[in-house]
């Protein structure tokens, strides 16, 4: 999955696949999460984001089932 990089102290990049509602994170530390059943407009305001760790934080870790994929 194509990841766009952002400016984040914690976060790498993140990528999205519409066709299966999948968001994909990388941490600086390497670590790469995805996020399951996301939707497309959440994707598109965590992109946006003026700080990607507190809009992960507080709209998408604890509310969308995932697994660390590496």
């Amino acid at each position: 999955m194509y990841r766009t990089p952002v400016s984040s102290s914690n976060i790498s990049s993140i990528g999205y696949d519409a066709s299966s509602a999948i968001l994909e994170v990388e941490f600086t530390s390497g670590d790469v999460y995805q996020y399951f059943d996301v939707p497309v407009h959440l994707y598109q305001q965590f992109l946006g984001s003026s700080s990607h760790g507190q809009f992960l934080n507080d709209s998408i870790r604890y509310n969308y089932r995932y697994q660390k994929v590496s």
